[in-house]
């Protein structure tokens, strides 16, 4: 036999082998991360500040794992946090579908809820002179929210950013009498 009919056939035998070897292999599946590996690094990068990343984290976690409410906990405080109160309580509300009596995501609701209404209130408040008995309703809510979640001061004070902003001229009815100061919290009366 000469040396070129021996190398096709060992060719020919090596490619054989490969094909049959590559039919041989099963795919493989992806390893679904453990839920504590994801919150883990979701952690850490909330605790180096991005936020961003870890809630991108936290969702992975919260899809791998649709009964766990942590993942979902953890992004409504941390949108609690940053004052964004209106996912903060969308984040808090798929807390209550897998947990109804978690108290923090039934707490997020109420407080958040509280704030974003203390804030369309002042802006109301700003744009309309609004005196009466919308302040008094306000005042006892603020009251009874209070006493049920045991705070002291449920609304914070004003931050200084905010009153920096340039003034806008609103029109004002007839008779009525301009507001003091455009940034003043209507219920500081409420603390």
């Amino acid at each position: 036999m000469t040396s070129s009919v021996r190398l096709r056939r060992l060719l020919g035998s090596a490619l054989c082998v490969m094909a049959l070897g590559a039919c041989s292999t099963a795919p493989v599946k992806p390893v679904k991360p453990s839920l504590a590996d994801v919150m883990g690094k979701a952690a850490a990068a909330d605790s180096a500040g991005q936020k961003e990343a870890a809630i991108a984290l936290w969702r992975e976690a919260a899809t791998a794992y649709p009964t766990d409410k942590t993942p979902w906990t953890r992004m409504a405080q941390t949108r609690y946090e940053a004052g964004r109160y209106g996912e903060a309580i969308v984040n808090a509300e798929e807390v209550l579908v897998r947990d109804p009596n978690d108290q923090v995501a039934n707490s997020i609701i109420a407080v958040s809820g509280l704030r974003l209404s203390t804030r369309a209130l002042a802006d109301l408040s700003r744009q309309n002179n609004l005196s009466g008995s919308l302040r008094t309703e306000s005042q006892d809510l603020a009251k009874l929210l209070r006493e049920s979640l045991g705070e002291q001061i449920i609304v914070p004070p004003v931050q200084r950013a905010r009153a920096a902003a340039p003034a806008t001229r609103t029109p004002t009815r007839k008779g009525a009498k301009p507001a003091s100061d455009a940034s003043a919290n209507p219920f500081d009366g409420l603390k």
